[in-house]
């Protein structure tokens, strides 16, 4: 008799992002900006003297007190981890038993679903209305359901769209035993965070990363913000030496930089707002039956009949967007402003060579 695979995993196919040697990639939600020489050069430093024999701090002190010294928080309230991704896997896994009721929005990060299933959560699901979240809705939907866990990003991926603070803590206060997850890693675009005020809740976990705003994906670097009773659970059921010695010297190198990466932020903002009003005149013009929702994030998100089609033309230009078949949507996210431009002319001549001609 031979060995099988448990049955939840013996049809799962492994994460399969857009390959390819693309001129332009708008796909992932990263950062359009790479490091400054003078960041290299500092980590070139840090390589230098670098113990390579020694395993990580486990506690990651020194990012923490950087992280933490960057948005005006307590270290004592951080619990970092290997991207986001692990701290997602561990709520799913150990903050909750076997059968809990998780809580999902949909559209929404297909990972908190995923994990949840791994973990053999029991997942209930609350579909947007128009893509946006109607918090007395989704407190019914906790609440008639009896959650244990409730997570969602905000602002949302792959919406662009998010709750204000307001709905945020009121969402909090009214399903005080269920176990409210927000992950910000959008809300450096946005200006409703939680994060300052989650220590000062019983139920509120926040995450954050070094993904998106501070463009240092490559390092996968995640962050939770809970009060210390939350904390210590979390830094208890993580692995021991989580994040490996060079991110974490990499993270406290960058966030001491805040002027670049406030200033950066700002030039992301601007970018996306150039990005979504462009689509808007090409949309404009022709009286294309496009939806393009107002962005809170770094990405505009277009819904079309159409969006196959585009996707495909677009990469045929050698530009990577992300298409959404079940939304019919694409999410693109801003680049430079010579990216942008450059999908904004294609985009248009998709829609003279593709739309019009088609139409005559």
């Amino acid at each position: 008799m031979s060995y099988t695979l448990c049955e939840k995993v013996r049809e799962l196919q492994p994460y399969d992002p857009i390959s390819g040697d693309y001129r332009i990639r708008l796909d992932a939600n990263e950062s359009f900006f790479n490091m400054p020489e003078e960041i290299k050069s500092e980590v070139k430093d840090i390589v230098d003297r670098l113990d390579f024999n020694r395993y990580p701090d486990p506690a990651a002190k020194k990012l923490t007190a950087a992280f933490a010294d960057y948005y005006g928080l307590s270290p004592e309230n951080i619990t970092v981890t290997n991207g986001s991704d692990e701290m997602l896997y561990l709520l799913a896994s150990a903050m909750l038993e076997k059968g809990s009721k998780v809580v999902v929005v949909d559209p929404d990060f297909s990972m908190y679903g995923f994990y949840s299933f791994l973990s053999e959560n029991e997942i209930i699901t609350y579909s947007k209305n128009d893509m946006e979240i109607c918090v007395d809705d989704l407190i019914d939907v906790i609440k008639k359901n009896n959650a244990d866990m409730v997570i969602f990003s905000n602002p949302c991926n792959p919406t662009g769209r998010g709750i204000c603070a307001d709905d945020a803590k009121k969402l909090v206060k009214s399903t005080g035993d269920c176990l409210v997850v927000l992950d910000e890693a959008y809300m450096d675009f946005w200006d409703q965070s939680l994060l300052r005020e989650a220590a000062g809740y019983d139920n509120l976990i926040v995450l954050k990363t070094a993904s998106k705003a501070v463009g240092a994906a490559s390092i996968r670097l995640g962050f939770a913000v809970a009060n210390t009773v939350i904390t210590t659970a979390l830094r208890a059921v993580k692995s021991p030496y989580n994040v490996n010695s060079l991110s974490q010297e990499i993270g406290c190198c960058i966030y001491k930089h805040k002027d670049l990466l406030d200033e950066r932020k700002k030039q992301i903002v601007k970018n996306v707002r150039e990005l979504y009003e462009g689509i808007r005149k090409i949309t404009d013009n022709y009286s294309l039956p496009f939806t393009v929702y107002e962005p809170c994030a770094n990405f505009v998100f277009v819904r079309t009949d159409k969006a196959q089609d585009i996707f495909s033309f677009l990469l045929e230009n050698s530009i990577a967007v992300r298409y959404f078949p079940k939304a019919e949507a694409l999410r693109i996210t801003t680049g430079s402003k010579e990216e942008n431009d450059t999908l904004l002319i294609t985009l248009d001549r998709y829609v003279i060579e593709k739309i019009l001609k088609r139409n005559r």
